[in-house]
């Protein structure tokens, strides 16, 4: 199978480029410009369908021959898109029944890309037409290095609801559960008397209350499928004529709809889109977690930043402007976290359409303005880091990341509004980032066997499989953290048998006699007042577990909050509490690079450890600063568990270690100096023999010497 593409080489640089938007004579100026700029790729013919085909069965191919041609003799490569997110007005007018339906059973408008049913006979027809010839024509042009099928499936159209979404759902029920009986079984349909008597039965969860969780979930399965199938066919169809990549454009982790982890293995390189949400002063964070995020789904191979904006976005509420330095930050920090291209959405700023206000690599001030500077100069750090291409980022941690908890959690009526997947996923991300710990993603049913630790922030949904999973790993010496509200039910969304948490029981040592959510806004403190939480309190009782923190008080008052199992060689931890990684002034980042004391040695006594009476809590590290309440939890284990991670470093500052090279982005407003580096300077050549300095809102990366 073909992997990342073999040119350009070094890191590609570039973006969507959409030159029918602009005339003729506007083209050699671009490519001038991208010459200038250092641009080696760029996304081509993305949404071209309506040129291409102005009338069914009708083909221009002139223009895309042209600037294809064009690129070619300016060295720049092309990722040729299938224009298939888009088709056509003529496509709508003929074929009615390809329009997508909402759950309210609405017909969605025209006007925009995406307008069609995913399991429309008429869509597969024309987009495998439409896909034929491009492949056909363009295969083996010189400047086409890999193909791009159709842009960020899911964006608009996850779900159908259309009579024709109807059958194909229940033709993939009858695939999945073999008889209408399983299908009972398996979706409880004796609750409220909802038992079918055939698959003809079955409808789509279109708008009603209190619908079955089960019928959900395998519709949301289903739609995915829908995608996968869509994409498949073009992809199968390409390479009938090419054995150049194929990949689509991903959405990790921001398309909730889509699992990923059921598409990685059906592309050839995954590439992905990000774009910071700009009101969030932690954005560089969410950044950071897409990253890993999207490394993870690619297996640890290095992958592609297909889109990201060079400033503000158009679709936010508040489009704000990226700040001096805050593009070029974005840009390697997704290097850092294994992407071997930085490209941007899009290279020339359109003049009308919804992305008329979205900022681009040649803005609307043109070559005179700051952002055009910026754009160059970050085109020679990346020919630069041309040996970092091919590399990989090695990780102790991985955090469990399932998208069918995340739709599960989602589908409501549980004992609290607060629970919230992508809450619990980055607090627990932002704690460990801010330890200066590299992690992955997980799967639950994954071999987990080469992570020193790994933490389960939000798996509502578990199959029996998975927790198997989960305790073989910490049987075998593995260091396992979970979060509350997790094993709760299975794939069908069915509680587990006995108490909570059901399929973790055994792993954790405790059990839970009943949930105690907490008001809005209300908290609940821990550990003597020493920490805090919020959303949730349950009553835990212990089953071979040891306490760490109990609830000092609120409905759960004197009871485990925190526990540690000893089981097998390794060590499992539950947290019954939402604790904050940042909760307060305590976790404000310190200027320079003053080294923590190491930790002492765990003294082992932990008062109430049978009982979970007295005040439960394990005695503090003498002379350490409390960084925040979860980040406090997550060192005791990282510390148990061995995981070596810098010392006394702010937390305003990133490490990265890709392969040979060490990538410092400082985010903060003082300069950092990082003890220990030796290697030398990509960008300066200044050679480090102990420590390097990174400026304030700088990026230093460093090849290492020797075996640093």
């Amino acid at each position: 199978m073909p992997g990342y593409p073999a040119l350009p080489e070094g890191i590609a640089y570039g973006g969507d480029y959409n030159p029918e938007q602009w005339p003729e004579e506007v083209w050699r100026e671009d490519v001038r410009l991208m010459r200038e700029a250092g641009v080696n790729l760029v996304s081509l013919g993305i949404f071209n369908w309506s040129l291409l085909e102005p009338a069914e069965g009708v083909y221009d191919f002139g223009k895309l021959d042209r600037i294809i041609d064009l690129l070619d003799a300016a060295g720049v490569k092309a990722d040729l898109a299938t224009p298939t997110s888009s088709p056509p007005a003529w496509f709508r007018k003929a074929y009615p029944g390809s329009r997508v339906v909402d759950r309210e059973g609405r017909v969605v408008g025209g006007g925009s890309r995406h307008g069609f049913c995913p399991s429309s006979p008429e869509y597969a027809a024309a987009s495998a037409r439409i896909a034929e010839r491009i492949a056909e024509r363009y295969a083996g042009h010189p400047a086409v290095v890999m193909w791009h099928v159709h842009n960020e499936y899911g964006w608009a159209n996850a779900r159908c609801y259309c009579e024709t979404s109807a059958e194909a759902f229940r033709e993939w029920l009858r695939e999945r559960h073999g008889d209408v009986a399983t299908l009972n079984a398996a979706w409880g349909t004796t609750f409220w008397g909802l038992t079918y008597g055939s698959f003809e039965e079955v409808e789509p969860p279109r708008a009603a209350p209190g619908q079955l969780t089960a019928l959900q979930l395998d519709y949301a399965r289903f739609s995915v499928d829908a995608h996968i199938a869509n994409f498949r066919r073009e992809r199968d169809i390409i390479r009938r004529f090419s054995d150049l990549p194929v990949t689509t454009n991903f959405m990790v982790p921001n398309c909730e709809p889509m699992d990923y982890w059921r598409w990685a293995g059906e592309v050839d390189v995954v590439a992905n889109d990000h774009y910071l949400d700009a009101g969030r002063a932690d954005n560089h964070i969410e950044l950071a977690m897409a990253a890993d995020l999207t490394r993870s789904v690619a297996g640890g191979e290095p992958w592609m930043l297909m889109e990201h904006s060079t400033g503000a976005v158009n679709w936010q509420p508040r489009n704000l402007a990226k700040r001096p330095g805050e593009m070029r930050r974005n840009s390697l920090a997704h290097v850092a976290r294994g992407s071997d291209s930085v490209l941007f959405f899009q290279w020339r700023a359109s003049r009308y359409g919804a992305e008329k206000f979205h900022s681009a690599m040649v803005p609307h001030a043109g070559t005179g303005s700051e952002l055009w500077r910026d754009v160059v100069a970050l085109g020679a750090d990346l020919r630069g880091l041309a040996g970092v291409r091919g590399s990989r980022v090695e990780a102790e941690v991985a955090l469990v990341w399932d998208w069918e908890s995340f739709w599960a959690l989602g589908l409501g009526w549980h004992p609290s509004v607060d629970l919230d997947f992508r809450e619990r996923m980055e607090a627990y991300y932002e704690a460990l980032w801010r330890e200066h710990v590299t992690v992955d993603f997980v799967h639950p049913s994954a071999d987990l066997s080469a992570y020193r630790m790994v933490v389960v922030p939000s798996s509502y949904l578990l199959a029996e499989s998975s927790a198997k999973n989960l305790h073989r790993y910490v049987e075998a010496g593995g260091h396992l953290v979970v979060s509350y509200f997790s094993g709760i039910v299975d794939e069908n969304d069915t509680i587990h048998p006995g108490a909570y948490p059901g399929a973790l029981r055994d792993v954790l040592g405790i059990s839970v006699e009943e949930f105690h959510p907490l008001p809005e806004k209300g908290t609940v403190p821990l550990g003597g007042g020493r920490l805090t939480g919020r959303i949730w309190s349950e009553r835990v009782r212990l089953a071979g577990a040891r306490v760490v923190h109990t609830f000092a008080d609120g409905p759960d008052a004197g009871h485990p909050a925190v526990t540690r199992h000893d089981l097998g060689a390794g060590t499992a931890w539950y947290v019954a509490t939402a604790l904050d990684p940042v909760p307060d002034a305590r976790a404000a980042a310190r200027p320079g690079a003053v080294p923590d004391p190491e930790p002492a040695a765990e003294s082992g006594a932990e008062s109430g450890a049978e009982s979970g009476a007295g005040s439960g809590t394990e005695p503090g590290v003498p002379g350490t600063e409390s960084h925040g309440d979860l980040r406090d939890v997550l060192r005791s284990a990282l510390d148990r568990a061995g995981v070596s991670r810098p010392r006394g470093l702010p937390d305003t500052l990133e490490l990265v270690r890709r392969g040979r090279h060490l990538f410092l982005v400082n985010h903060g407003d003082e300069p950092v100096t990082v003890p220990g580096v030796r290697g030398t300077g990509v960008f300066d050549g200044a050679e480090h023999t102990g420590s390097a300095t990174v400026p304030a809102g700088g990026v230093t990366v460093v090849a290492l010497a020797g075996d640093a």
